[in-house]
């Protein structure tokens, strides 16, 4: 199994002082995130894309191609790269020249978005959300595999064999679908024979093995082999030296992210509660000790019918850099090592 971490550039007031961390100082935190990741070494690092006041995340191929200079290993990858809203022609570029500066460390996570912005921003419908996915997905694969390709659709000039450059490093890039809950994204990437990559934000892990189960089905149906169906984890995750440490250190910003967007979309607000029962035995979080952290993570393994990877959503922690950075070494040192013993390094 490989373990790593998402950030979407979080930057966000402290909601005890209402202080916020000039965005330079926190691109600066964020980087040094990375190359503590990659020092004690974790497996991949991802960068999200949004286009939100919170987020520094807009260009995330920048940020990554700034990680890549500054680290030596660790994979990296977007987390996600909202591609209906962008041309799959410059996402190809962007990532290949990544893949260049990084030696053949890039990937690239692509998804619909869990915001809206993007769409207005770029000039796209919330209408056409899934047609415009559809067929910008089925241009980025053609890029991939093609240097010069011949294609027409609706929502993008046509292409009539001209030269995509540069291409990347990696004979084939890898390109994973990014899913939340809809049973026909999960089928999507089953039938296409791409790696999935599922958020899971709350609930419980167990919830999920109907969907993952019928991502797996679509892929066989398909005729893809069982072991290119790899099937990741995106939660909320943070590592601390006991259960209360890391709840403290997580909860403050988690709180303050999930009220202010919950007003936007009609959830109640954030409370002490909810949070303590998500990081309990049978929610979704990955938020405690390094025991603790590694007995959630061997149990959604179990749960999920077996993980290639698993990324942790650390930003809402980003008020505590200490933290951050002792729970990046953590996760790195005493979970990871412990996760792949349990389970075997071999990906399932």
């Amino acid at each position: 199994m490989e373990i790593g971490i998402d950030s979407f550039a979080a930057t966000i007031p402290n909601p005890a002082t209402g202080h916020t961390v000039p965005a330079a100082d926190r691109m600066e935190a964020l980087l040094a995130e990375v190359e503590t990741a990659d020092r004690v070494g974790l497996d991949i690092f991802g960068i999200g894309e949004h286009h939100r006041r919170e987020f520094l995340d807009s260009a995330p191929a920048i940020i990554l191609s700034a990680a890549a200079a500054r680290t030596k290993r660790i994979r990296l990858t977007s987390a996600v790269t909202v591609l209906s809203a962008a041309d799959p022609v410059r996402v190809f570029q962007d990532f290949a020249t990544v893949d260049l500066i990084s030696k053949g460390r890039a990937e690239i996570v692509v998804g619909r978005g869990s915001f809206g912005e993007a769409y207005p921003l770029y000039g796209f419908a919330m209408n056409d959300y899934d047609a415009l996915f559809v067929e910008k997905l089925d241009l980025l694969l053609k890029l991939r595999d093609e240097t010069n390709v011949t294609w027409r659709g609706r929502f993008r000039p046509a292409l009539s064999g001209q030269g995509v450059y540069p291409r990347p490093h990696q004979a084939r890039m890898p390109i994973w679908l990014g899913v939340g809950g809809t049973p026909q994204s999960f089928a999507r990437a089953g039938t296409l024979g791409l790696p999935l990559m599922v958020a899971i934000i709350g609930g419980s892990f167990d919830r999920f093995r109907p969907l993952v189960d019928l991502y797996r089905d679509a892929g066989l149906h398909a005729g893809h082999a069982p072991e290119t169906l790899k099937v990741g984890v995106h939660a909320m995750g943070f590592v601390g030296e006991t259960d209360q440490s890391a709840a403290d250190a997580f909860f403050p910003g988690w709180a303050y992210m999930f009220t202010e967007i919950g007003r936007e979309r009609g959830w109640s607000t954030a409370t002490r509660t909810q949070f303590d029962a998500m990081r309990g035995p049978h929610g979704a979080f990955l938020i405690g000790s390094p025991q603790t952290v590694r007995e959630k993570i061997v149990a959604a393994d179990k749960a999920l019918g077996g993980i290639s990877r698993v990324t942790f959503q650390m930003s809402s922690a980003m008020l505590e850099t200490e933290a951050m950075q002792r729970s990046i070494e953590l996760l790195g040192t005493e979970v990871a090592p412990a996760v792949k013993a349990a389970l075997g390094k071999t990906p399932f």
